[in-house]
């Protein structure tokens, strides 16, 4: 059955069921690969991607549920939260292995675009969703704060 989605800012024709979960429609049909399978029960984060600004964990969203919502995948993620988010990842040297990054900074950029200068909890309760094996965490607090900070 034939949807069109719109992803990272362009309309783009799916072929899959109603109830088919919007991350093997980005990973499958459309080899989007920035978007990570990780548990599959909405519990690590691995598959966050923007619903209309808002992050929601892709492996649990069936395409009944996006409508016509924008979707914003990672390799789609601009702005200047994105921008500072990045290099503030890469300056304070945050992903170890890497597999769930995307997702949390697809978390952390709708978090900074919320609530811009965030504190430790609004920290705490924004990335709760995500799970980083390798224990970034400290790592990833302190990017969020450089990034809300302007400094990048």
């Amino acid at each position: 059955m034939p949807t069109t989605l719109r992803i990272n800012g362009k309309a783009i024709s799916v072929n899959a069921e109603p109830d088919t979960p919007l991350l093997w429609v980005l990973r499958g049909e459309l080899h989007m690969n920035g978007t990570k399978f990780g548990c599959g029960m909405a519990l690590c984060g691995a598959c966050t991607v923007h619903l209309n600004g808002e992050p929601v964990r892709a492996c649990i969203t069936p395409l009944s549920a996006v409508g016509d919502a924008d979707i914003t995948t990672i390799e789609g993620l601009q702005g200047p939260e994105a921008t500072a988010l990045r290099t503030a990842w890469t300056v304070l040297d945050v992903a170890q292995c890497g597999y769930c990054q995307s997702g949390q900074l697809m978390s952390a950029c709708a978090l900074l675009k919320k609530t811009p200068k965030p504190s430790d909890a609004d920290i705490d309760a924004a990335m709760g969703g995500n799970a980083c094996r390798c224990g970034t965490y400290p790592r990833i607090r302190a990017a969020i704060h450089r990034a809300a900070e302007g400094r990048g």
